[in-house]
């Protein structure tokens, strides 16, 4: 990979966040876009090193140093990519002109199967907002769905039963 270097290096982005670190991943919560997101100890790590000093380059020998295995700079760039589109840097980064195109699947592809063991994974889901997690329709209320429904039971005439 040809080398590159951004405008500046990758920051965390620290507010509106609830953090838990776990053995071999984190999980953070954003409270701003009410998403959940698990990263796995690879993508934690790269994460982690983003305090807006340190450039992709330099995150990848000191992850390849914490694993003891072999950690390419590609591979920080897959999860800054990943990072970014959850919003958990404070800002984009410039991109390597040859990744900017290039799906997630593309990039391990390109990394060769070896790299598969430490791609950085992240999953997310999306939450409901406390009332939207409580709220329900009671009996005889107009339904779609049975989620609906605080009975979970939508009829076929389109009420919650009671």
């Amino acid at each position: 990979m040809k080398p590159f270097t951004p405008a500046r290096a990758p920051r965390m982005r620290k507010q509106g966040l609830i953090i838990d670190e776990l053995p071999d991943e984190v999980l953070v919560y954003d409270l701003d876009r009410h998403r959940a997101h698990c990263l796995n100890q690879t993508a934690a790590l790269v994460w982690k090193l983003c305090d807006g000093r340190t450039m992709p380059r330099a995150i990848a020998r000191r992850v390849q140093s914490e694993l003891d295995q072999p950690f390419s700079e590609a591979l920080v760039w897959l999860a800054l990519r990943q990072l970014n589109k959850i919003h958990l840097l404070e800002e984009s980064v410039g991109w390597p002109a040859q990744l900017a195109g290039m799906s997630r699947r593309e990039m391990v592809r390109a990394m060769g199967i070896a790299a598969a063991v430490s791609v950085p994974l992240i999953t997310s889901i999306m939450s409901p907002t406390a009332v939207q997690a409580s709220t329900c329709f009671p009996g005889g209320h107009a339904c779609s769905t049975s989620v609906q429904c605080c009975s979970n039971i939508c009829l076929g005439t389109h009420v919650c039963h009671a």
